[in-house]
């Protein structure tokens, strides 16, 4: 398991912890392992028996429960999946866990049954353990969810909102109504229908004690909420007609997720002092903004000339750089009205922009470049962290974009211009 430092998984004495992590340097021993443990290309089963193992024989059946078999779970999204949450979801960790069984449906565990819903947390046990059974951890729900192959969905890794119903509100439908929202261990409606009482507690915010975790469930924003890693947190004594249960039996997989958030400033210039991070950014800026340097004119390349961070929420850092690409000796266009940019030879008035990346292993990685046209780039502040203002300007003059972080993933507006309105005074955009 690697721990990251801001991110791990705890458990009450330590122990298993350290199995697990013993585990997985072994699994990451192994021939045809990458660096993380798993097997190389997308989709790869982390549960193939290691040559030592020689008790995966599956345990006697129970009715109306699914064998989740030992293995290893890739707790979390990775940081290079989107769309993901960086302060509730773990970057991708090994965890080991020991098998269980878990309720092919939600309570009362019948194909067609409408799910109970409306208990607290206290309740839901008390339903399971009238059965011999008990609450899951929300660790056991997204394994049950992943299956073997640690797919990003029950389904697959590419977001279908036909197999789960999930982009609506709508919770209250019968089980196994949608045949497509099962996982590869068998387990049915995790997400699609009601959201699911576990153990756990939530544990991603210091700010805020006593929660306890619900999986599954449904939500407007079904790519987001419909991912087996997508929880939340709620007081234990809640009472919601989309909250329900779902049991597990077994011995407890008793890892915790634990999450230590860093907050910073939202924007933050920076001294370019680092012409190193400067010069990434200007290299995998994209193909418009590179055009000069392939035209052979090197000297007008594009070129970073500031540097921000960016932090949209907690334990999120992006790297902003703005430039331009300056062929034939385009100077940016004036700030002033009627001006235009002065120009070198025909075709070459500057290229501006903004490179938007996130850093990996030491190096930027594009997220997406904000073109701000004939003018260097300079941004602005909102009353959200999640969005920034770019300023630019063309040749009918200044305009600005509205950037925003969308779980991961980076969303750019129309431009907007400044236009006076009858009846208003000043300017405004629109």
């Amino acid at each position: 398991m690697r721990l990251g430092e801001q991110r791990s998984v705890r458990t009450a004495g330590g122990r298993a912890l350290a199995a697990a992590v013993s585990l997985a340097g072994l699994l990451a021993a192994l021939p045809g392992c990458d660096r993380d443990g798993a097997p190389p290309g997308a989709g790869a089963d982390l549960d193939a028996a290691p040559p030592w193992d020689v008790s995966q024989a599956e345990p006697e059946p129970r009715p109306g429960m699914a064998w989740i078999p030992k293995g290893v779970l890739l707790a979390g999204t990775p940081p290079d999946r989107l769309p993901r949450i960086a302060d509730e979801e773990m970057a991708g960790e090994q965890v080991v866990m020991h098998g269980f069984y878990i309720d092919v449906f939600s309570y009362p565990n019948e194909a067609g049954a409408i799910p109970t819903t409306n208990v607290t947390q206290e309740e839901a046990r008390a339903l399971c353990e009238a059965q011999g059974k008990r609450l899951c951890t929300e660790l056991e729900i997204e394994r049950a969810c992943k299956g073997p192959a640690n797919t990003t969905y029950e389904y697959g890794d590419v977001y279908r909102a036909s197999a789960c119903a999930t982009g609506q509100s709508r919770v209250l439908t019968p089980n196994g109504v949608n045949a497509g929202c099962v996982s590869a261990f068998g387990v049915h409606d995790i997400h699609g229908g009601v959201w699911t009482w576990t153990s756990s507690q939530w544990r991603r915010d210091s700010g805020k004690p006593g929660l306890v975790t619900l999986r599954g469930g449904n939500g407007p924003l079904g790519e987001l909420v419909g991912r087996c890693a997508h929880g939340r947190g709620v007081k234990p004594d809640t009472r919601r007609p989309e909250v329900g249960v779902r049991c597990c039996a077994g011995e407890v997989n008793s890892f915790e997720v634990v999450l230590d958030v860093a907050r910073d400033r939202p924007l933050r210039l920076e001294r370019l002092a680092d012409e190193r991070v400067a010069a990434q950014l200007a290299r995998i800026a994209p193909e418009e903004a590179r055009a000069a340097a392939e035209a052979g004119r090197p000297e007008g390349a594009f070129k970073v000339e500031r540097l921000w961070t960016w932090h949209p929420r907690g334990n999120e850092e992006l790297v902003l750089g703005a430039g331009c690409a300056r062929p034939g000796g385009a100077e940016q266009a004036p700030r002033g009205r009627g001006k235009r940019a002065k120009r070198g030879r025909p075709g070459d008035a500057a290229t501006c922009g903004l490179v938007v990346a996130r850093m990996r292993h030491g190096a930027p990685a594009l997220l997406t470049f904000v073109p701000s046209d004939l003018w260097q780039p300079t941004l602005g502040e909102t009353d959200s962290p999640r969005e920034l203002l770019l300023y630019g300007g063309d040749a009918l003059g200044a305009f600005r974009r509205r950037i925003t972080y969308e779980w991961g993933r980076i969303g750019v507006a129309d431009k907007e211009r400044k236009r006076r309105h009858k009846g208003r005074r000043g300017l405004s955009y629109d």
